[in-house]
C-alpha cells in the first residue's frame, strides 16, 4: 500500500427524498419506524486504486456522480458505505470558487485555503510570489473576489491549488473557464507535476485531454462505475456509446436534408487485392457496412507504414456493402501516440456531398494528400464511414488507432506541425518610425 494514494473500496452514496419537508419530521417521530423518503442512489458501488504519481481521469456524462465522488475523496462527503483510504495532502479544484470567501481579497483568500491545508503564515507568504505570478490577474489580486469574472477566478484557484505542493491534485472541469492561453499554462503545469510525482485526478469532458494527459480512467454513468482500465480502452468503449446515442438521434435528422451524390468510379474486371485489416475490441461495427482495409500508398502504388515528409501518398478505404446504404461519409482521422489530434479529412468536408452504395459491391474510398511537416515519430490512424452530414451523422463504423505509422525523415521538433512561411527583415530609422 506504500506505493498507493487513493484506494476506494465499494463506496456508496445515499440520499433520502422526502416530497414534502414535513415528512422528514413525520418519519423521525414515527414510532412505527415508518418510512417516508425515497432512495437516491449517488454512487453504487464504487472500487478503484490510484497509485502514487499516476495521473488518471473520471469520465462521465452530467449527473454520473463524477463530482460526488471527488467530494467524498477530498473529505467534503462522507460515505454511506465503503472504504475510502487518501496517502498526501489534497490540493482540489471541484466547483468554482469553492473554499474561497467572496468578501476577502485575493490576497486573503490565498492565506485562507493555505491554512485550510496546513500551511503556516510563514509559509503561505514563501509561496505567494509564485501564486500571483500564474494567476497573473493584475492588481485585481488585492480586490474582493466577489469582483472577479468566472475566468479570474478559475486563474486564482487554479494557482492556489498547484503551488501548495500537494501529494494529490484534483480538478473537476476548472479549466473550463479559462481562455486558451491560461489552459495551455495548466497543461504545462500538469506536466511539470507528473515530473514531481504528484498524483493527478482529472475530470472532463474533453476526451482529448484525458488521453493526452492519463493513464487510466474511470468511467462512470447513472451514479454507477462502468470500467477502470487503460485510457485507449475506456476512451474507446465510451466514444462508441455516446455515438450509438447520437445515432440513435441523428437518425430522425438525416431525412430532413436534400443531398447530392457523387458517382464513384466503376469497378474494372481486373483482380484487385487489399491487405486485411483487423480491428481492434474497442472500435465500432455495424451490420450494414464491413471496413475491411486500410492503408496508405506512395505515389509509385506501394503500401508504407513509413512516411517522410512533404512526400504525397494516398490513404486508402475499403469497405463491403451489406446492404444499400445512401448519404454516405468517409474519412479518417491522423493522432499523435499521445492521443492528440492532428488532422482529419473525409469525402463531406471536400465536397459537400455524399456517396451511395449498395449491396454487394465493394468500394474504395481514396484519399491523396500532402504530408505535413510533422515531429519525428509514430503515428495513429481511425478510418471512419457514416451517413449523414458533416453535423449530423449516425457513425456506421469506426476502426479505432488501426493503423500505425512512422514519420521518419523529420527534422522538426518545436511543435507537432510547422506551417510554411517566408520571412522578410526590414530595418527602418528610428527617426522615421512612430508608434500610434
Amino acid at each position: 500500500m506504500n506505493n498507493i494514494s487513493i484506494n476506494i473500496k465499494n463506496v456508496n452514496k445515499v440520499y433520502k427524498l422526502y416530497d414534502k419537508p414535513i415528512d422528514r419530521l413525520k418519519e423521525s417521530l414515527s414510532f412505527s419506524k415508518k418510512s417516508y423518503h425515497r432512495d437516491f442512489h449517488a454512487l453504487r458501488d464504487i472500487s478503484f486504486e490510484v497509485k502514487k504519481g499516476e495521473t488518471v481521469g473520471i469520465i462521465g456524462k452530467n449527473g454520473s456522480g463524477k463530482s460526488t465522488l471527488l467530494k467524498i475523496i477530498t473529505g467534503v462527503l462522507s460515505p454511506s458505505s465503503g472504504e475510502v483510504t487518501v496517502n498526501g495532502r489534497i490540493s482540489a479544484l471541484l466547483e468554482l470558487g469553492a473554499g474561497f470567501n467572496l468578501e476577502y481579497t485575493g490576497i486573503q483568500n490565498i492565506y485562507l485555503n493555505g491554512t485550510m491545508m496546513g500551511y503556516s503564515n510563514e509559509e503561505i507568504e514563501k509561496k505567494i510570489p509564485a501564486i500571483i505570478e500564474f494567476a497573473d490577474i493584475g492588481d485585481f489580486i488585492n480586490q474582493p473576489v466577489k469582483t472577479y469574472s468566472s475566468g479570474m477566478f478559475a486563474r486564482l484557484a487554479f494557482a492556489v491549488a498547484i503551488n501548495v505542493e500537494p501529494d494529490i491534485l484534483i480538478v473537476d472541469e476548472a479549466l473550463s473557464v479559462g481562455d486558451i492561453f491560461f489552459q495551455n499554462k495548466c497543461f504545462k503545469k500538469f506536466d511539470e507535476l507528473k515530473e514531481k510525482n504528484t498524483t493527478i485526478i482529472f475530470v472532463s469532458h474533453d476526451i482529448g485531454s484525458i488521453r493526452q494527459m492519463c493513464s487510466r480512467v474511470l468511467w462512470l454513468d447513472s451514479s454507477t462505475q462502468i470500467t477502470y482500465d487503460d485510457k485507449e480502452v475506456v476512451c474507446a468503449q465510451y466514444l462508441n456509446k455516446r455515438f450509438s446515442e447520437n445515432n440513435e438521434m441523428n437518425s430522425k435528422l438525416i431525412d430532413q436534408f436534400e443531398y447530392k451524390s457523387i458517382k464513384l468510379n466503376e469497378a474494372d474486371t481486373q483482380l484487385v487485392s487489399f491487405p486485411k485489416i483487423v480491428p481492434k475490441e474497442n472500435s465500432v461495427f455495424s451490420d450494414s457496412i464491413e471496413m475491411l482495409s486500410f492503408f496508405i500508398t506512395e505515389s509509385n502504388g506501394k503500401i508504407t507504414e513509413e512516411l517522410e515528409v512533404d512526400n504525397t501518398y494516398s490513404c486508402h478505404i475499403v469497405a463491403n456493402l451489406k446492404e444499400d446504404l445512401d448519404h454516405l461519409i468517409a474519412g479518417f482521422v491522423w493522432e499523435s501516440n499521445r492521443g492528440v489530434s492532428l488532422f482529419a479529412i473525409n469525402t463531406y468536408m471536400e465536397n459537400s456531398v455524399n456517396f451511395n452504395a449498395r449491396k454487394g459491391e465493394v468500394i474504395e474510398i481514396i484519399f491523396e494528400f500532402k504530408l505535413p511537416r510533422i515531429m519525428k515519430g509514430d503515428y495513429l490512424l481511425s478510418p471512419a464511414i457514416a451517413q449523414g452530414t458533416q453535423d449530423n451523422h449516425v457513425t456506421l463504423t469506426w476502426l479505432t488507432n488501426v493503423k500505425k505509422v512512422e514519420v521518419s525523415n523529420s527534422s522538426y521538433n518545436l511543435s507537432l506541425v510547422e506551417i510554411e512561411a517566408n520571412s522578410t527583415l526590414y530595418k527602418h530609422k528610428s527617426e522615421h518610425v512612430v508608434f500610434e
